[in-house]
Formats: C-alpha cells, structure tokens, sequence
C-alpha cells in the first residue's frame, strides 16, 4: 500500500547504492530496506530497520510489511531455534574488515529474541571449516531490549530494539566504522520448513553467513 511504498522511499534515500549508511546518533535515524530475496534476487515483501545510536547502545526498529503468516513456535525460548520460522535479523561487528566474528540477533512475532555471537573464520561459512556460537544467556540483564507489536489488519509488525555497544567494547563511538547485514526468513504452517530469505546485502547462496557481502556502517 501508500504507507509501506513511502516506507520504501524513505530507506532509499538512506542507504546508497552500494552498501554504505552513515547512522545518526537518536533521536534522528538512518534507514535500510530491500525487497528482494537470497540469493535469487526474486521479489520479497518489504522490510525496514531505521537505525541510531547513542552512547551505550544501538538501536534498531525492525519493520515487517506484507506479513501475512506471523509464524512462529508458540514454545520457543530465548536462544531457540526462531530462524528457522518467521524472523528479522541483525549480523553486527565493529571494524572495517570483513569479519570472522559478529553477533546475530534475530527476533520473531511473538518477541523471543537469538543473541549469539558467531565464530566464522573463513568468512563465508565454508564446509570443513569451524563454525561456532557463543549464546548470551541473559540478553536481558545484559542491557538488551526488545518490544514487538503485530498489526494483522495492516500486515506487519515491528519490533523496537536495543544493543548495547559494550558488547563490541563500542561505548561512545561517534566517527566509528561498522559492518552489518540485515535479513527476513518467511515461512507458513503449510510451508515449513521451506522458507523464503530476504536481505539487504545479497550473500550470492541461501547463507546468510557470508561476512564479506556485509554492508558499512558508519555512526555520524
């Protein structure tokens, strides 16, 4: 519709051509959007992050359009397997360089939240090589902060988020450099477990582990 066609105008104007955002410190935000699916470049519905940050965190609005599942496991837990159902995703390093270690935070409909820092030293997530995770465990009492809201007339839903930025030992970090790529899975109850990737940065395969396809991010 209007609104979500105005949402997609907006992000546009944020996010250049070729991968790079300068986020602003809140209240004012950067955007990103994409409509378009891993790795076949087929359409997908439209999703949103606006991004800023302060002193102590980053902050992220994840929005869904076009939802029309809102799928997800009414017992899954912090930490459970939600990618494998319907959810937005955030992979975060500081730096410049294509990173071997970042963290994936993802959350669902139903507000449950993946928080886990990835080891993939060969950037790419290549057979053979090592490929770990180190959970946060208490996201919560760590400063993490997520609120969702699910509009079913309207098709979406929205999820505000909080990162604190000492997990990166990137407190008060105006001038820094960042890399990061943003993803959609979306699955139905008639369709699981197939899913339908969407992405920011197209990782060229059905990996969203690909670090160099990751996207810069500099905090203004």
């Amino acid at each position: 519709g209007l609104l979500a066609f105005g949402a997609y105008c907006a992000a546009l104007v944020a996010s250049t051509s070729d991968g790079s955002v300068d986020v602003p410190n809140c209240p004012a935000t950067a955007s990103v959007a994409f409509t378009t699916a891993i790795p076949s470049g087929t359409p997908c519905p439209l999703t949103r992050i606006d991004l800023c940050y302060t002193s102590t965190t980053l902050n992220l609005v994840f929005t869904a359009y076009n939802e029309t599942n809102f799928y997800y496991n009414p017992d899954h837990k912090t930490n459970d397997d939600i990618w494998a159902y319907e959810a937005m995703e955030a992979f975060i390093a500081k730096g410049s360089d294509d990173p071997q270690t970042y963290l994936e935070y993802e959350v669902g409909p139903n507000n449950v939240t993946f928080n886990a820092f990835i080891y993939n030293p060969s950037r790419v997530r290549r057979e053979g090589a090592p490929m770990d995770q180190a959970f946060i465990s208490d996201p919560l009492g760590d400063g993490f902060k997520a609120v969702t809201w699910l509009n079913k007339l309207a098709g979406t839903w929205t999820t505000e988020s909080q990162i604190p930025l000492a997990l990166f030992n990137g407190e008060d970090s105006t001038g820094s450099v960042w890399r990061m790529n943003f993803f959609r899975t979306i699955t139905s109850a008639s369709e699981f477990p197939e899913q339908k990737l969407c992405g920011w940065r197209n990782t060229g395969e059905a990996n969203f582990h690909v670090t160099p396809a990751f996207g810069t991010i500099k905090f203004v």
